[in-house]
């Protein structure tokens, strides 16, 4: 069992699962250290959650590795107590691999996949001095099947997946008080989609508006829902975190065909679309 207690650095902390996540875990006792792009939305998130908590904003990229190692030095130095590290952080691109070029596939991996690696690597060594300590990365139902239009994304949620699996292994090996948990949610109501960017080479602008509404009906499961899954993730130290009974199905669907199940989940999610 890993203890929620302490503090807790969150990347992507000022919309979405992580703000969810910082109000979550500031109610069970944690200080938090917040980095987001957003520095209003940092703001407002820490006025909101009071004076009950030390809360520390940053004004973090994490396409940027050198704001990713000023972030772990700052969060450091105003949380000494830093037990938690969760590199939630992401973004999303629309298109297929023809319709996106080799800097947008570029930019989603800085930030999808390379923020992941260099919050792990930039915080391990504190996290390593402490009894307990637990490192959390996101990934995606999309590190576990991979649909058509998310050629980048999937790879880059894959790629976490499976850089976090083998750092867990490794960490375990060596009898390290770091835990690490992966975490695959399924659709969140979250506005990354809304947010995502677009393919140089998509000229439809019917299909992006279509493309968000599907996610935004699917995602049923809440932030804080998917915060609260999280928590008692690390408080069992789990290895993989699935979000949503739809990620549950996924990831059953692609055990028993794990190399045909795209044609029975095209046809439910068609099914789903028509409300039937």
């Amino acid at each position: 069992m890993t203890a929620i207690r302490g503090a807790a650095a969150i990347t992507g902390a000022a919309s979405g699962i992580g703000r969810a996540l910082a109000i979550e875990l500031a109610q069970r006792g944690c200080d938090l250290a917040l980095a987001d792009r957003d520095e209003a939305g940092l703001k407002t998130l820490a006025a909101e959650i009071g004076a009950t908590r030390k809360v520390s904003v940053h004004r973090v990229d994490v396409g940027e590795a050198a704001d990713i190692a000023r972030f772990a030095s700052e969060a450091i130095s105003a949380h000494p107590a830093l037990g938690i590290v969760v590199n939630n952080a992401g973004v999303a691109l629309m298109g297929s691999f023809e319709e996106i070029d080799q800097a947008q596939m570029d930019w989603l991996f800085d930030i999808n996949f390379w923020g992941v690696v260099h919050g792990t690597r930039a915080f391990l060594p504190h996290l390593k001095t402490r009894a307990e300590a637990h490192i959390v990365n996101l990934s995606s139902i999309f590190g576990i099947i991979a649909p058509p239009g998310q050629s980048a994304y999937a790879a880059a949620k894959f790629a976490v997946r499976g850089f976090s699996e083998s750092v867990r292994h490794e960490l375990s090996v060596a009898g390290s008080p770091v835990k690490l948990s992966v975490v695959h949610p399924g659709g969140v109501a979250t506005a990354i989609a809304r947010n995502s960017r677009t393919g140089v080479g998509v000229t439809d602008n019917a299909r992006r508006a279509q493309s968000i509404e599907r996610f935004e009906n699917a995602a049923k499961t809440t932030p804080k829902d998917a915060a609260l899954r999280i928590i008692k993730g690390i408080e069992k130290n789990e290895p993989r975190i699935l979000i949503g009974n739809d990620a549950r199905f996924m990831d059953l669907l692609q055990r028993f065909r794990p190399g045909t199940y795209w044609a029975p989940l095209q046809r439910k999610l068609e099914r789903m679309a028509k409300g039937t």
